[in-house]
């Protein structure tokens, strides 16, 4: 008899964790978690032709980028009261010295916030930690009980402080996998030729080069709509 009950005390601590890991994966909920990593290095300040042909400091141009991701963003998840809303958690991370700051702190989408950090920010002069923002905006996804976790990385330059991106990574998979998660990690080299990147891009990272204001956007359109949103993937709506 003890023999059958210590049995089944281990059957019953088994269907427990099989019960609990179900409950992990139930508990994802659909919608887009997305942590954008935005340069505030000093070299932001330097100028590239603009949609207009003259030149302009990036950081103004990213800016705008920003502004209208902050509003695709808005109109993705839906106006209040015009039928199902789509989930979003959404927060904006700059560079602060060695680490990270959150500009706009992650969470339930604001874009108000968003667009009002775009249109205020004018003062670039930071170092580039790029692998400590993306670690940082990769774990802050990670906890999100949204299903589909992304980092999306706008940035001019090479690392300069701390531990470059590729070296990040592998952790940040590791992470995800331990949650039965998937993390997509995008990188727009903005006036930099996009093989900095290339260590990323071998790990999976998306890596799309652009060289002004025109082929920002365009870029960013592409990842936002292929690769965040998924709008491509989706049904049709009925009308």
């Amino acid at each position: 008899m003890k023999t059958t009950a210590k049995s089944l005390f281990v059957v019953w601590g088994i269907l427990s964790a099989i019960a609990a890991g179900s409950s992990f994966r139930a508990a994802a909920e659909e919608g887009v978690a997305l942590a954008i990593v935005y340069d505030t290095s000093g070299s932001m300040s330097e100028a590239v032709r603009d949609s207009s042909g003259k030149r302009s400091p990036k950081y103004k141009i990213a800016n705008r980028a920003l502004e209208a991701i902050a509003r695709q963003l808005q109109a993705y998840a839906g106006k209040p009261g015009e039928g199902a809303q789509r989930k979003i958690q959404a927060g904006l991370f700059t560079f602060d010295g060695s680490g990270t700051r959150a500009a706009v702190p992650f969470g339930p989408l604001d874009a108000p916030a968003m667009i009002e950090w775009a249109r205020r920010f004018s003062s670039p002069g930071s170092g580039t930690p790029l692998g400590n923002a993306v670690r940082t905006a990769g774990d802050t996804v990670l906890k999100s009980t949204l299903s589909r976790k992304h980092v999306l990385v706008i940035t001019d330059g090479m690392n300069t402080i701390g531990p470059d991106p590729a070296a990040v990574l592998p952790s940040l998979k590791k992470q995800a996998e331990s949650k039965q998660a998937a993390l997509g990690v995008h990188f727009v080299a903005f006036d930099v030729n996009a093989s900095v990147f290339n260590s990323v891009k071998k790990q999976g990272a998306t890596v799309l080069g652009a060289a002004d204001e025109k082929q920002l956007n365009a870029q960013l359109g592409v990842i936002m709509q292929e690769k965040i949103l998924l709008e491509d993937e989706e049904p049709a709506r009925k009308k």
